[in-house]
Protein backbone atom coordinates (compact mmCIF):
# COMPACT_ATOMS: atom_id res chain seq x y z
CA UNK A 1 0.00 0.00 0.00
CA UNK A 2 1.29 3.18 -0.92
CA UNK A 3 1.59 6.29 1.45
CA UNK A 4 0.76 9.71 0.18
CA UNK A 5 2.78 12.86 0.41
CA UNK A 6 -0.19 14.66 2.32
CA UNK A 7 -0.51 11.32 4.38
CA UNK A 8 3.01 11.23 5.77
CA UNK A 9 2.85 15.17 5.90
CA UNK A 10 0.18 15.03 8.36
CA UNK A 11 2.12 12.16 10.42
CA UNK A 12 5.27 14.51 10.61
CA UNK A 13 3.02 17.40 11.73
CA UNK A 14 1.58 15.32 14.14
CA UNK A 15 4.65 14.11 15.53
CA UNK A 16 6.18 17.80 15.42
CA UNK A 17 3.47 19.16 17.57
CA UNK A 18 3.51 16.31 19.98
CA UNK A 19 7.65 17.19 20.27
CA UNK A 20 6.68 20.87 20.67
CA UNK A 21 4.34 20.27 23.33
CA UNK A 22 6.57 18.04 25.37
CA UNK A 23 9.23 20.52 25.06
CA UNK A 24 6.65 23.30 26.35
CA UNK A 25 6.01 20.99 29.04
CA UNK A 26 9.27 20.13 29.97
CA UNK A 27 10.31 23.82 29.99
CA UNK A 28 7.35 24.55 32.34
CA UNK A 29 9.36 21.53 34.65
CA UNK A 30 12.59 23.62 34.65
CA UNK A 31 10.88 27.05 34.85
CA UNK A 32 9.04 26.40 38.12
CA UNK A 33 11.51 24.02 39.99
CA UNK A 34 14.12 26.68 39.33
CA UNK A 35 11.16 29.63 40.51
CA UNK A 36 9.87 27.55 42.98
CA UNK A 37 11.31 24.45 43.60
CA UNK A 38 11.68 23.44 47.91
CA UNK A 39 14.30 20.79 47.88
CA UNK A 40 17.25 23.29 49.03
CA UNK A 41 15.58 24.40 51.07
CA UNK A 42 14.27 20.59 52.44
CA UNK A 43 17.96 19.56 51.75
CA UNK A 44 19.11 22.01 54.75
CA UNK A 45 16.73 21.09 57.30
CA UNK A 46 17.53 17.37 56.64
CA UNK A 47 21.34 17.81 57.03
CA UNK A 48 21.68 20.50 59.19
CA UNK A 49 18.39 20.36 61.80
CA UNK A 50 19.04 15.88 61.07
CA UNK A 51 22.19 15.37 60.63
CA UNK A 52 23.55 11.99 60.04
CA UNK A 53 21.64 9.61 59.25
CA UNK A 54 23.12 5.99 59.74
CA UNK A 55 20.92 3.14 60.11
CA UNK A 56 19.23 2.33 64.03
CA UNK A 57 20.05 5.63 64.97
CA UNK A 58 17.78 8.59 66.68
CA UNK A 59 18.42 10.53 63.69
CA UNK A 60 17.37 8.14 61.43
CA UNK A 61 14.04 7.35 63.03
CA UNK A 62 13.63 11.52 63.06
CA UNK A 63 14.37 11.19 58.93
CA UNK A 64 11.91 9.01 58.85
CA UNK A 65 9.22 11.47 60.73
CA UNK A 66 10.55 14.50 58.89
CA UNK A 67 10.27 12.39 55.38
CA UNK A 68 6.89 11.31 56.68
CA UNK A 69 5.28 14.92 57.16
CA UNK A 70 7.39 16.48 54.05
CA UNK A 71 5.33 14.12 51.77
CA UNK A 72 2.24 14.16 53.57
CA UNK A 73 1.71 18.16 52.06
CA UNK A 74 2.15 17.20 48.44
CA UNK A 75 1.24 13.55 48.12
CA UNK A 76 -2.30 11.71 47.26
CA UNK A 77 -1.16 8.98 49.91
CA UNK A 78 1.76 8.55 52.39
CA UNK A 79 2.49 5.55 54.21
CA UNK A 80 5.68 3.41 55.31
CA UNK A 81 6.66 0.04 55.32
CA UNK A 82 8.37 -1.40 58.40
CA UNK A 83 11.96 -3.27 58.25
CA UNK A 84 14.44 -4.23 60.44
CA UNK A 85 17.68 -2.79 59.69
CA UNK A 86 21.05 -3.32 61.11
CA UNK A 87 22.44 -0.99 64.54
CA UNK A 88 26.24 -0.67 64.02
CA UNK A 89 27.51 2.18 66.06
CA UNK A 90 30.82 3.99 65.58
CA UNK A 91 31.87 4.85 69.79
CA UNK A 92 34.38 6.92 69.95
CA UNK A 93 37.37 8.31 67.70
CA UNK A 94 39.38 5.82 66.30
CA UNK A 95 43.80 6.27 66.66
CA UNK A 96 45.81 5.27 63.95
CA UNK A 97 49.86 5.19 64.25
CA UNK A 98 52.83 4.42 62.33
CA UNK A 99 55.51 3.14 64.65
CA UNK A 100 58.84 2.03 65.38
CA UNK A 101 61.41 2.33 67.88
CA UNK A 102 62.45 6.21 66.94
CA UNK A 103 59.06 7.25 65.60
CA UNK A 104 55.23 7.53 66.41
CA UNK A 105 53.43 9.33 64.01
CA UNK A 106 49.51 9.21 63.93
CA UNK A 107 47.65 9.06 60.91
CA UNK A 108 43.76 9.88 60.12
CA UNK A 109 41.77 6.48 59.78
CA UNK A 110 37.95 5.63 60.52
CA UNK A 111 36.72 2.21 61.15
CA UNK A 112 34.46 0.43 58.65
CA UNK A 113 31.07 0.13 58.97
CA UNK A 114 30.18 -3.52 59.91
CA UNK A 115 33.35 -4.40 61.33
CA UNK A 116 34.38 -5.23 64.86
CA UNK A 117 36.10 -2.93 67.31
CA UNK A 118 39.59 -3.66 68.45
CA UNK A 119 38.80 -2.40 72.31
CA UNK A 120 41.16 -0.32 74.66
CA UNK A 121 44.00 -2.69 73.99
CA UNK A 122 44.34 -2.08 70.10
CA UNK A 123 45.50 -3.88 67.22
CA UNK A 124 49.64 -3.68 66.79
CA UNK A 125 51.37 -5.79 64.35
CA UNK A 126 53.85 -5.56 61.07
CA UNK A 127 52.71 -4.46 58.02
CA UNK A 128 52.36 -6.59 54.64
CA UNK A 129 51.08 -3.73 51.77
CA UNK A 130 49.27 -5.70 48.76
CA UNK A 131 47.34 -4.16 46.07
CA UNK A 132 44.84 -6.80 45.20
CA UNK A 133 44.15 -10.36 46.50
CA UNK A 134 46.06 -12.09 43.88
CA UNK A 135 49.05 -10.06 45.66
CA UNK A 136 47.62 -11.39 48.98
CA UNK A 137 46.97 -14.83 48.07
CA UNK A 138 50.19 -15.57 46.88
CA UNK A 139 52.14 -14.16 49.69
CA UNK A 140 50.70 -17.26 51.63
CA UNK A 141 49.67 -18.07 55.29
CA UNK A 142 53.53 -18.01 56.39
CA UNK A 143 53.74 -14.59 55.08
CA UNK A 144 50.34 -12.96 56.46
CA UNK A 145 50.10 -14.78 59.13
CA UNK A 146 49.90 -12.79 62.44
CA UNK A 147 50.42 -9.16 60.35
CA UNK A 148 48.34 -6.34 59.80
CA UNK A 149 47.24 -6.06 55.66
CA UNK A 150 47.50 -2.81 54.03
CA UNK A 151 45.43 -2.85 51.15
CA UNK A 152 46.69 0.13 49.03
CA UNK A 153 44.67 0.43 45.46
CA UNK A 154 44.05 3.87 44.66
CA UNK A 155 41.13 4.59 42.45
CA UNK A 156 41.83 4.23 38.37
CA UNK A 157 42.18 7.91 37.96
CA UNK A 158 41.64 7.13 34.02
CA UNK A 159 38.19 6.43 34.18
CA UNK A 160 36.35 9.80 33.30
CA UNK A 161 32.88 8.60 35.13
CA UNK A 162 34.52 8.24 38.60
CA UNK A 163 31.99 5.55 39.56
CA UNK A 164 34.08 3.19 37.17
CA UNK A 165 36.85 3.80 39.00
CA UNK A 166 35.26 2.89 42.24
CA UNK A 167 33.75 0.28 41.71
CA UNK A 168 37.34 -1.31 40.32
CA UNK A 169 38.90 -0.46 43.60
CA UNK A 170 36.12 -0.98 46.25
CA UNK A 171 36.93 -4.85 46.18
CA UNK A 172 39.31 -4.75 49.13
CA UNK A 173 37.21 -1.96 51.34
CA UNK A 174 34.51 -4.93 51.53
CA UNK A 175 35.70 -8.07 51.23
CA UNK A 176 39.91 -7.22 52.57
CA UNK A 177 39.42 -8.33 56.13
CA UNK A 178 37.68 -11.56 55.35
CA UNK A 179 40.23 -12.00 52.81
CA UNK A 180 43.04 -11.21 54.65
CA UNK A 181 42.00 -13.55 58.00
CA UNK A 182 41.58 -16.51 55.85
CA UNK A 183 45.64 -16.12 55.60
CA UNK A 184 45.64 -15.42 59.66
CA UNK A 185 45.68 -11.82 59.66
CA UNK A 186 44.85 -10.27 62.20
CA UNK A 187 43.55 -6.71 61.37
CA UNK A 188 43.38 -5.05 58.20
CA UNK A 189 43.91 -1.32 56.82
CA UNK A 190 42.56 -0.14 53.56
CA UNK A 191 43.44 2.96 51.24
CA UNK A 192 39.87 5.11 51.46
CA UNK A 193 37.81 5.03 48.20
CA UNK A 194 39.03 8.90 47.13
CA UNK A 195 39.43 10.19 43.72
CA UNK A 196 42.34 12.89 45.08
CA UNK A 197 44.62 12.80 48.00
CA UNK A 198 43.12 13.98 51.49
CA UNK A 199 43.98 13.73 55.09
CA UNK A 200 40.68 13.11 55.98
CA UNK A 201 39.80 8.69 55.94
CA UNK A 202 36.46 7.63 53.74
CA UNK A 203 33.95 4.74 55.70
CA UNK A 204 31.68 2.27 53.92
CA UNK A 205 30.54 -0.75 54.22
CA UNK A 206 32.61 -4.07 54.47
CA UNK A 207 31.18 -7.44 54.77
CA UNK A 208 32.69 -10.85 56.92
CA UNK A 209 33.16 -14.22 55.50
CA UNK A 210 31.28 -16.18 58.21
CA UNK A 211 33.59 -19.34 57.36
CA UNK A 212 36.46 -17.24 59.08
CA UNK A 213 37.71 -15.34 61.99
CA UNK A 214 36.43 -11.48 62.04
CA UNK A 215 39.18 -8.83 62.38
CA UNK A 216 39.05 -5.15 63.17
CA UNK A 217 39.35 -3.27 59.41
CA UNK A 218 39.72 0.17 59.45
CA UNK A 219 40.01 3.16 55.86
CA UNK A 220 43.22 5.29 56.05
CA UNK A 221 43.29 8.66 54.47
CA UNK A 222 44.64 8.66 51.02
CA UNK A 223 47.38 10.79 51.71
CA UNK A 224 48.35 9.20 54.59
CA UNK A 225 48.34 6.01 52.65
CA UNK A 226 51.00 7.47 50.41
CA UNK A 227 53.39 8.35 53.40
CA UNK A 228 52.94 5.30 54.83
CA UNK A 229 53.61 3.19 51.60
CA UNK A 230 56.55 5.30 50.84
CA UNK A 231 57.87 4.83 54.68
CA UNK A 232 57.70 0.87 54.59
CA UNK A 233 59.23 1.00 51.13
CA UNK A 234 61.91 2.46 53.78
CA UNK A 235 61.75 0.55 56.70
CA UNK A 236 60.24 -2.74 56.42
CA UNK A 237 60.45 -2.99 60.45
CA UNK A 238 57.56 -0.24 60.70
CA UNK A 239 54.33 -1.70 62.63
CA UNK A 240 50.85 -0.12 63.02
CA UNK A 241 48.70 -0.16 65.14
CA UNK A 242 45.26 1.30 65.82
CA UNK A 243 42.00 1.26 67.98
CA UNK A 244 38.46 1.21 67.42
CA UNK A 245 35.67 0.97 69.80
CA UNK A 246 32.53 -0.08 67.11
CA UNK A 247 30.14 -2.59 67.48
CA UNK A 248 27.16 -4.08 66.43
CA UNK A 249 23.97 -3.77 68.27
CA UNK A 250 20.75 -5.98 67.39
CA UNK A 251 18.68 -5.24 64.58
CA UNK A 252 16.24 -1.97 65.21
CA UNK A 253 12.87 -1.44 63.70
CA UNK A 254 13.05 1.36 60.75
CA UNK A 255 11.02 2.26 57.62
CA UNK A 256 11.23 2.87 54.59
CA UNK A 257 8.58 6.07 53.57
CA UNK A 258 6.48 6.21 50.55
CA UNK A 259 4.52 9.13 48.96
CA UNK A 260 2.35 9.45 46.06
CA UNK A 261 0.15 10.93 43.08
CA UNK A 262 -2.38 8.45 41.96
CA UNK A 263 -2.82 8.08 38.02
CA UNK A 264 -5.51 9.75 36.14
CA UNK A 265 -5.77 6.80 34.39
CA UNK A 266 -3.40 3.68 35.40
CA UNK A 267 -3.55 4.03 39.07
CA UNK A 268 -2.11 0.52 39.33
CA UNK A 269 0.74 0.99 37.52
CA UNK A 270 3.82 2.86 39.34
CA UNK A 271 6.57 5.47 37.79
CA UNK A 272 8.80 4.66 40.93
CA UNK A 273 11.38 8.15 42.03
CA UNK A 274 13.32 7.44 45.29
CA UNK A 275 16.63 7.90 47.16
CA UNK A 276 18.05 6.54 50.56
CA UNK A 277 17.31 8.29 53.82
CA UNK A 278 19.97 6.63 55.85
CA UNK A 279 23.68 8.00 55.25
CA UNK A 280 26.95 7.40 56.94
CA UNK A 281 27.70 9.19 60.69
CA UNK A 282 30.89 11.18 59.35
CA UNK A 283 29.17 13.75 57.73
CA UNK A 284 25.91 14.81 57.24
CA UNK A 285 24.59 12.65 54.40
CA UNK A 286 24.00 15.81 52.18
CA UNK A 287 25.18 14.11 48.83
CA UNK A 288 25.00 10.58 49.65
CA UNK A 289 21.74 10.69 49.32
CA UNK A 290 20.30 13.65 51.25
CA UNK A 291 19.86 14.94 47.83
CA UNK A 292 18.52 12.05 45.77
CA UNK A 293 15.41 12.07 48.65
CA UNK A 294 14.74 15.52 48.22
CA UNK A 295 15.11 14.99 44.39
CA UNK A 296 12.55 12.36 44.51
CA UNK A 297 9.87 14.52 46.84
CA UNK A 298 10.52 17.49 44.08
CA UNK A 299 9.04 15.08 41.46
CA UNK A 300 6.13 15.40 42.99
CA UNK A 301 6.55 18.85 44.33
CA UNK A 302 6.97 19.94 40.90
CA UNK A 303 3.93 18.44 39.50
CA UNK A 304 1.42 19.83 42.25
CA UNK A 305 2.69 23.01 41.71
CA UNK A 306 2.18 22.54 37.97
CA UNK A 307 -0.80 21.04 38.53
CA UNK A 308 0.04 18.33 36.01
CA UNK A 309 -2.21 15.07 36.63
CA UNK A 310 -0.27 12.23 35.57
CA UNK A 311 -1.91 9.36 34.09
CA UNK A 312 0.51 6.85 35.96
CA UNK A 313 0.90 6.93 39.78
CA UNK A 314 4.40 8.21 40.27
CA UNK A 315 5.38 7.28 43.77
CA UNK A 316 8.43 8.63 45.58
CA UNK A 317 10.26 6.09 48.13
CA UNK A 318 13.36 6.69 50.74
CA UNK A 319 14.39 3.65 51.46
CA UNK A 320 16.56 3.13 54.68
CA UNK A 321 19.56 1.35 55.22
CA UNK A 322 21.27 1.50 51.62
CA UNK A 323 24.30 1.67 53.01
CA UNK A 324 24.93 -1.10 55.21
CA UNK A 325 22.88 -3.67 54.32
CA UNK A 326 20.44 -2.83 51.61
CA UNK A 327 17.30 -4.05 53.99
CA UNK A 328 14.69 -1.20 52.76
CA UNK A 329 15.35 -2.44 49.35
CA UNK A 330 15.16 -5.78 49.11
CA UNK A 331 11.86 -5.25 51.64
CA UNK A 332 10.32 -2.58 48.92
CA UNK A 333 10.85 -5.30 46.26
CA UNK A 334 9.71 -8.07 48.29
CA UNK A 335 6.44 -6.29 49.19
CA UNK A 336 6.20 -5.12 45.82
CA UNK A 337 5.98 -8.79 44.48
CA UNK A 338 3.36 -10.06 47.22
CA UNK A 339 1.04 -7.61 46.19
CA UNK A 340 1.58 -7.61 42.39
CA UNK A 341 2.41 -4.39 41.79
CA UNK A 342 3.37 -3.42 38.77
CA UNK A 343 6.23 -0.62 38.15
CA UNK A 344 6.75 0.72 34.43
CA UNK A 345 10.36 1.87 35.26
CA UNK A 346 12.07 2.73 38.56
CA UNK A 347 14.33 5.79 39.30
CA UNK A 348 16.75 6.40 41.67
CA UNK A 349 19.17 9.47 42.74
CA UNK A 350 22.24 8.60 44.64
CA UNK A 351 25.26 9.78 42.80
CA UNK A 352 25.15 13.27 44.56
CA UNK A 353 23.64 16.54 43.96
CA UNK A 354 25.32 17.87 41.03
CA UNK A 355 24.57 19.18 37.18
CA UNK A 356 23.01 16.78 35.00
CA UNK A 357 24.77 14.89 32.39
CA UNK A 358 21.72 12.08 31.68
CA UNK A 359 21.24 8.49 32.64
CA UNK A 360 22.17 5.29 33.07
CA UNK A 361 19.80 2.39 32.75
CA UNK A 362 19.29 -0.95 32.76
CA UNK A 363 17.19 -2.50 30.91
CA UNK A 364 16.12 -3.88 27.24
CA UNK A 365 17.34 -2.48 24.33
CA UNK A 366 13.85 -1.39 23.02
CA UNK A 367 13.45 0.71 26.61
CA UNK A 368 16.93 2.03 25.97
CA UNK A 369 15.94 2.90 22.51
CA UNK A 370 12.85 4.93 23.67
CA UNK A 371 14.43 6.84 26.24
CA UNK A 372 17.36 7.52 23.55
CA UNK A 373 14.32 8.94 21.40
CA UNK A 374 14.20 11.75 23.56
CA UNK A 375 17.43 12.81 23.68
CA UNK A 376 16.70 16.22 21.40
CA UNK A 377 14.13 17.54 24.17
CA UNK A 378 16.68 16.30 27.40
CA UNK A 379 19.98 17.64 25.51
CA UNK A 380 19.42 21.29 26.30
CA UNK A 381 19.26 21.11 29.94
CA UNK A 382 22.86 19.02 29.68
CA UNK A 383 21.24 15.80 29.90
CA UNK A 384 22.89 14.07 27.41
CA UNK A 385 24.74 10.81 28.35
CA UNK A 386 22.63 7.71 28.19
CA UNK A 387 24.92 4.87 27.33
CA UNK A 388 26.23 3.75 30.40
CA UNK A 389 25.36 0.49 32.69
CA UNK A 390 23.54 1.34 35.60
CA UNK A 391 20.40 1.83 37.96
CA UNK A 392 20.37 2.07 41.61
CA UNK A 393 21.23 -0.52 44.90
CA UNK A 394 17.80 0.33 46.39
CA UNK A 395 16.06 -0.08 43.16
CA UNK A 396 18.29 -3.40 42.05
CA UNK A 397 16.11 -6.15 43.76
CA UNK A 398 13.67 -4.61 41.74
CA UNK A 399 15.04 -6.02 38.20
CA UNK A 400 14.31 -9.51 38.95
CA UNK A 401 10.13 -8.09 38.19
CA UNK A 402 11.43 -6.70 34.71
CA UNK A 403 11.25 -3.33 36.11
CA UNK A 404 13.53 -0.90 34.14
CA UNK A 405 16.35 0.39 36.09
CA UNK A 406 17.17 3.92 35.44
CA UNK A 407 19.90 5.71 37.67
CA UNK A 408 20.08 9.48 37.51
CA UNK A 409 23.61 10.84 36.25
CA UNK A 410 25.12 14.05 37.67
CA UNK A 411 28.17 15.06 36.93
CA UNK A 412 30.52 12.37 39.02
CA UNK A 413 34.21 14.71 39.10
CA UNK A 414 33.96 15.68 42.66
CA UNK A 415 31.82 13.03 44.19
CA UNK A 416 34.12 10.77 45.57
CA UNK A 417 36.00 13.91 47.61
CA UNK A 418 32.87 14.17 49.98
CA UNK A 419 31.67 10.49 49.55
CA UNK A 420 31.44 8.54 52.62
CA UNK A 421 33.86 11.59 54.64
CA UNK A 422 33.05 14.09 57.30
CA UNK A 423 32.94 16.57 54.04
CA UNK A 424 29.67 15.46 52.90
CA UNK A 425 27.96 18.62 54.04
CA UNK A 426 25.25 21.17 53.27
CA UNK A 427 27.25 23.65 52.07
CA UNK A 428 29.06 20.85 49.37
CA UNK A 429 25.99 21.32 47.89
CA UNK A 430 25.21 23.96 44.94
CA UNK A 431 21.09 25.15 45.04
CA UNK A 432 20.89 25.42 41.05
CA UNK A 433 22.73 22.32 40.65
CA UNK A 434 20.18 20.28 42.91
CA UNK A 435 16.93 22.08 41.30
CA UNK A 436 18.19 21.16 37.68
CA UNK A 437 18.96 17.41 38.81
CA UNK A 438 14.94 17.45 40.53
CA UNK A 439 13.65 18.96 37.29
CA UNK A 440 15.76 16.19 34.88
CA UNK A 441 13.77 13.59 36.97
CA UNK A 442 10.75 15.21 36.48
CA UNK A 443 11.32 15.34 33.19
CA UNK A 444 11.87 12.49 32.49
CA UNK A 445 8.91 10.86 34.46
CA UNK A 446 6.89 13.31 32.26
CA UNK A 447 7.99 11.50 29.67
CA UNK A 448 7.72 8.03 30.76
CA UNK A 449 3.90 9.07 32.18
CA UNK A 450 3.04 9.90 28.55
CA UNK A 451 4.53 7.31 26.18
CA UNK A 452 5.13 4.65 28.47
CA UNK A 453 8.88 2.52 27.85
CA UNK A 454 7.35 -0.45 25.78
Amino acid sequence: MKISFSAIFFILSLVAAAQSEDASVIKSIFDTELKSGGCYQDLEFLTTKIGARLSGSASAAKAVEWSKNVLETIADDVFTQPVMVPHWVRGQKEIGKITSKKISIAVNVCALGNSVGTGPSGVLGSVIEVKNFDELKALGTKAVKGKIVFFNRPMDPTFIHTFQAYGSAVDQRVFGASEAAKLGAIGVVVRSMGSNLETYPHTGVMKYDSTVAKIPAIAISTAHAEEFSKMLKADKDLKFYFETHCEMLPDVQSYNVVGEIKGSEYPDQIILVSGHLDSWDLGQGAHDDGAGCVQAIEVLRIFKLMGFKPKHTIRAVMYMNEENGLRGGNEYARLAKEKNEKHIAAIESDEGGFAPRGFNMEASDDVRAKIKSWRTLLEPYGLTDFDLEGGGADIGPLASQDVPLIGYMPDSQRYFSYHHTVEDTFDKVNKRELELGAASMTALVYLIDKYGLK
